[in-house]
């Protein structure tokens, strides 16, 4: 039995406004979600914008130093002077005994800058004043513990594929482009938010796998940028976006994929499944090249510095 959607451009004002409306919210999240991720994974290497070093460090951790020592270069740099910075990774690094805690002055600098959010009603985060809890980030750093990637990761999965579901489900009424490549679109977000939380637990096992989780969430990210420009421009611009001058309607965005697969040698794929067995295959081959390039020497700089 075949049936015939509404298009977007369709859809009766109030239909247009709440569609609308769930899309500007989520982009505002997504945005926000962003910086979140620049002041936390973002500082790990104490330096603002993410990268790799980022990303090794908050998973796989900072293996030639402690935890402590790692949070006040990265993350909670600015949250203390330098020479508090200082007071406290002198006193890490001699043992982070209890006996020397309140002569070196760290119990001080502690109370004064970090009770404030580190304090029991907190939660998710460590207790500094309990005394033991901060002693456990004085051994080495071994970045994220399985337990918080646990809980992270069943967090991302729920809400995350949330989010997708009503994103797709908005831009399958588009009209703009066949139902083979709204699968592909609907469909990558789910894919790469599956190899993305399966790549922290690599990167967590090796630091080889951290580019993974850059792949895949710039993956989200395009797939989250196309389904909703397109989106708004087909409620809201179609006339100006989709049809020419002469009033008729532009091709389907679709033949210019068709003839991107053509360049890189996928004419000969007649199906969807074989056209995207051949230009994941291209895709793979790039990345291997950018692995040997990029990603082999950075793990091999990373594992001489840890030896």
């Amino acid at each position: 039995m075949t049936y015939k959607l509404p298009h977007l451009k369709d859809f009766d004002a109030p239909v247009k406004v709440l569609f609308t409306g769930y899309l500007t919210a989520v982009a505002v999240g997504y945005f926000f979600a962003v910086v979140q991720i620049m002041f936390t994974h973002g500082m790990a290497d104490g330096e603002f914008g993410l990268s790799l070093d980022d990303i090794v460090y908050s998973y796989y951790g900072n293996r030639s130093g402690t935890v402590l020592e790692s949070k006040l270069n990265g993350s909670m740099k600015d949250n203390a002077t330098e020479h508090e910075r200082f007071v406290i990774m002198q006193w890490d690094r001699e043992g982070g005994n209890e006996s020397d805690y309140a002569s070196t002055g760290v119990k001080k600098i502690i109370e004064t800058k970090c009770v404030m959010c580190h304090n029991e009603g907190a939660s998710g985060i460590p207790d500094f004043t309990k005394f033991e809890e901060l002693h456990e980030l004085t051994k080495e750093d071994e970045g994220a513990t399985f337990a918080s990637l646990t809980r992270v990761s069943h967090i991302h999965l729920f809400g995350i594929s949330f989010i997708f579901m009503f994103v797709g489900l908005i831009f399958n009424f588009a009209e703009t482009s066949t139902n083979k490549y709204k699968c592909i679109a609907i469909g990558m977000p789910y894919t790469f938010l599956i190899v993305d939380i399966f790549s922290w637990w690599l990167t967590k096992l090796h630091p080889m796998f951290a580019s993974l989780i850059m792949l895949a969430g710039g993956g989200m990210a395009i797939a989250f940028i196309f389904m909703w420009v397109v989106s708004l421009l087909e409620m809201w611009f179609f006339e100006k976006a989709f049809v020419n001058a002469e009033g008729k309607r532009h091709p389907l965005w679709s033949t210019y994929v068709e003839s991107k697969l053509q360049k890189i040698g996928c004419d000969d794929a007649t199906t969807l499944l074989k056209k995207l067995g051949c230009f994941s295959r291209k895709t793979l081959y790039l990345l291997w090249k950018k692995w040997l390039e990029l990603g082999l020497p950075f793990v091999k700089k990373i594992l001489e510095k840890n030896n």
